[in-house]
């Protein structure tokens, strides 16, 4: 994301206003700048600027990789790793706790907005940075509330000799998310509609609305079982969504992984926001570093995440009538599948990926792989931290599903219904996005579009899980596949058991490989037992040094361990976060009570 520049003092004095520590451990305020500085707009909005980076992370910077995709969203049942998965905590640490940093100065903005600016901003300006300021703290207590449940509401600045309001209790989740809602409404209502390239404005909020009331919608149904509160959130998500769509603004006009991989997001229709690189200035990345057929990785895509595309006659591949369907080698797949397969993976197994053999290239060019597949290195740019692609920050098709998520999900407590048109308008426009020379090239074709009268008859649905909710979520997974969504999802639907790798033996294996024809040099360099393959029977073959014909399936390596048990175990919530002992000591010690998250011992 390009910011506008400003000049070093100002940013020095605003830095003695918010460079404020994390909760419980802040500094006083530095009385005489902040005194000085709340004097114009351009102040305001260099102010603002800094929560960009916060809320907007893009591919993160330098070598980070914290919110980033790829590398910052390896936790999920798309995901296996060539040796021990990602475990949920089963424990109390000794030291956790929701961070407050963000919301005191998001609060000192508001404040000084309200308080100190009288005069200065137009009516019109003073709402539109209120809404900013609002958006952003809902953001963060969205957030907060997602990780730990009932959490301290702040909307004002907390003095740091008020001990009462320093340790207050928990405020109960419904009451925080009736914040956030009254915030999302307000900003959705007053922040500009353009302020400017690149800065926030109404659809921008309104996108980031339609993924927060989705979520706390799903929340509330799946989790807390309150169809009423869940019904409030759904209406929200759709109303946000309703207003982008309906402004004509933007479009699905770009092939899939041009997304990833563009220089310049500037002036894309899929794109309601993106962060823009530029190494002229020092933003950069290194996610594409970490794909770029060069580097050797050791997570790759689960089988079970490979199982789920569908095929490009709309229907599974159990009951597909495309022949080859029931092929899961990847030349196949490519030819089978919907597009983004081929857009998200190198086009042959390859042992630079020794968690699964299928190279994640969706963030890379398709020009950059086929260079390095003919022995070339990466180009400096797509190696170390030189990475300068644009990350689509808030993508048009993520509006789209949220809406027509949200739709059925009303549809399914009476609130309407879901038509052809509505599935025309979004998953079908996403599933007609236009497709890459070199993908045609390679047999791949436009996945026919979703009829509501011929849902596919997938023999896996969850049967909790309606076709259609089924269908709109596989939709999902395959359009934010590595991005930032996976997880995130599969906690707001109450589905953390699809990560059980007790339940599904498909969450162990990667990618089908068949090593006699596609790999044979790893047959000749392989120790018997160093791995397996998984049939679609659920067989497991391991290697013996004499059954070569027999390799044939989803790999498996042989240091590869499941997850340990984290559903139905005593005071073992997953769903949301303890708080450490150091912090409920802490209150203690003051003499306040700081209550254990729900699902957590209380003592």
């Amino acid at each position: 994301m390009k910011y506008n520049p400003y000049t070093l003092l100002i940013i020095c004095l605003f830095f003695f206003i918010t460079g404020c520590e994390d909760f419980l451990d802040r500094p006083p305020l530095t009385v005489a700048n902040d005194e000085t500085v709340w004097d114009s707009e351009d102040k305001v909005r260099l102010y603002a600027n800094k929560y960009y980076t916060d809320f907007f992370v893009g591919y993160n910077s330098g070598w980070g990789y914290t919110g980033a995709p790829l590398m910052g969203f390896t936790f999920s049942d798309d995901i296996i790793h060539n040796g021990s998965q990602g475990n949920f905590t089963r424990s109390v640490p000794n030291s956790q706790v929701w961070n407050m940093k963000l919301i005191r100065s998001i609060n000192i903005m508001l404040n000084r907005i309200e308080n100190k600016m009288q005069g200065i901003l137009s009516t019109e300006a003073s709402n539109h940075w209120m809404g900013v300021g609002r958006f952003f703290r809902a953001i963060e207590y969205a957030d907060i509330a997602t990780a730990y449940g009932d959490v301290p509401y702040y909307d004002h600045v907390v003095s740091d000799t008020d001990l009462d309001d320093l340790y207050k209790p928990r405020t109960p989740r419904n009451e925080v998310m009736d914040h956030v809602y009254d915030d999302l409404l307000f900003a959705f209502k007053n922040i500009r509609l353009n302020d400017g390239n690149q800065y926030v404005n109404r659809y921008i909020a309104a996108g980031f609305i339609s993924r927060i009331a989705l979520c706390e919608g799903s929340w509330q149904k799946y989790y807390y079982h309150d169809n009423e509160r869940a019904k409030k959130f759904f209406t929200l998500a759709v109303n946000a969504s309703d207003f982008i769509i309906q402004s004509g603004r933007y479009d699905i006009v770009t092939e899939f992984r041009d997304l990833f991989t563009s220089e310049n997001l500037s002036g894309n229709k899929d794109c309601v926001l993106y962060r823009h690189y530029d190494q002229a200035v020092g933003i950069t990345h290194s996610i594409a570093s970490n794909n770029n057929l060069s580097e050797s990785v050791n997570f790759g895509p689960t089988a079970d995440l490979i199982k789920s595309f569908i095929c490009r006659d709309g229907k599974v591949w159990q009951n597909s009538e495309l022949e080859g369907a029931g092929n899961f080698e990847l030349t196949s797949m490519i030819q089978t599948r919907d597009p983004r397969l081929e857009a998200t993976f190198y086009d042959k197994p390859t042992p630079k990926n020794k968690g699964s053999f299928w190279y994640i290239n969706k963030f890379l060019p398709r020009s950059v792989a086929k260079s390095v597949e003919a022995g070339n290195a990466p180009p400096v740019e797509f190696t170390s931290t030189n990475n300068r692609t644009d990350y689509p920050v808030m993508r048009y098709a993520e509006v789209l599903l949220n809406w027509i998520e949200a739709k059925a999900e009303l549809a399914t407590l009476g609130d309407g219904t879901v038509t052809q048109a509505d599935i025309d308008l979004s998953v079908n426009k996403i599933r007609n996005r236009p497709l890459a020379a070199e993908a045609i090239a390679m047999g791949v074709q436009k996945t026919a579009p979703m009829q509501l009268s011929a849902l596919p008859d997938d023999p896996d649905r969850d049967v909790d899980v309606s076709s259609l909710i089924w269908e709109i979520r596989r939709e999902r997974r395959m359009e934010f596949v590595f991005e930032h969504s996976r997880y995130a999802d599969l906690k707001r639907w109450y589905k953390l058991e699809y990560m059980d790798t007790d339940l599904n033996g498909y969450l162990l294996a990667g990618g089908w490989v068949n090593f006699p024809r596609e790999l044979k040099s790893e047959l000749k360099t392989a120790n018997a037992g160093l791995f397996s393959v998984i049939k679609l029977n659920k067989e497991e073959v391991t290697y013996n040094g004499g059954n070569n014909a027999q390799m044939k399936g989803f790999y498996k390596s042989s240091s590869t361990s499941g997850r340990q048990p984290f559903l139905n175990q005593v005071n073992v919530n997953p769903y949301l976060a303890p708080v450490g002992k150091t912090q409920i000591d802490d209150y203690a010690s003051k003499g306040y009570v700081l209550q254990q998250t729900e699902g957590w011992p209380q003592n």
